[in-house]
């Protein structure tokens, strides 16, 4: 990594954090919060690409596992990982890095405006929603002891904020490719 990498990975993962601060909404139902660290994990995909994107997030887990409060609600230390968001966090790390896999398969600089926005809407859902839903749904059945059918029908109610947060990513992954291309090309 160059010196540029690891300011990048730096400061997305500080951006991580700051959305990290905001406060979280949570449902009654479900143990888990709605929380703005999902749209950092899509923008690191979709701007920095697959490896900066995922050290990124790896370099926020890191932070968190050692007590630091980079978590939703200023929340820090091992025992966030035993709880019912740990999958979800452990899906951030994937979820970027197969979110910047498909921007930097799909999205090139010389190809129409639509294409791309198109690009990065489909990289945001399917690394930063499905890839994280698919670490996250499995350990929260688990853990709240619930079918996984019956906690994946209750988790249905992040999708519209998700989807919200995907098309953010795919606004700013676009805007940032348009005056300051950050994204590695891949053939």
């Amino acid at each position: 990594m160059s010196t540029r990498d690891i300011v990048l990975v730096a400061l997305f993962a500080a951006i991580i954090v700051v959305l990290g601060l905001l406060p979280p909404i949570t449902l009654g139902f479900i143990p888990v919060p709605i929380t703005a660290q999902s749209l950092g994990v899509m923008l690191a995909g979709c701007i920095l690409g697959a490896r900066r994107g995922a050290a990124a997030v790896l370099l926020v887990l890191l932070l968190g596992a050692i007590g630091l409060p980079v978590f939703s609600g200023g929340r820090g230390g091992l025992a966030v990982f035993a709880g019912p968001t740990a999958g979800y966090l452990v899906g951030f790390a994937p979820g970027a890095y197969v979110c910047g896999l498909i921007a930097e398969r799909l999205v090139k600089e010389d190809q129409a405006e639509l294409s791309q926005f198109l690009s990065f809407l489909a990289a945001s859902v399917v690394g930063g929603i499905a890839v994280v839903y698919l670490f996250g749904i499995p350990w929260l059945a688990y853990m709240s002891g619930k079918a996984f059918f019956g906690t994946a029908a209750a988790s249905l109610v992040f999708l519209p904020g998700d989807l919200i947060k995907a098309f953010v990513a795919m606004l700013a992954g676009r805007a940032v490719l348009a005056g300051y291309p950050l994204l590695p090309q891949r053939a």
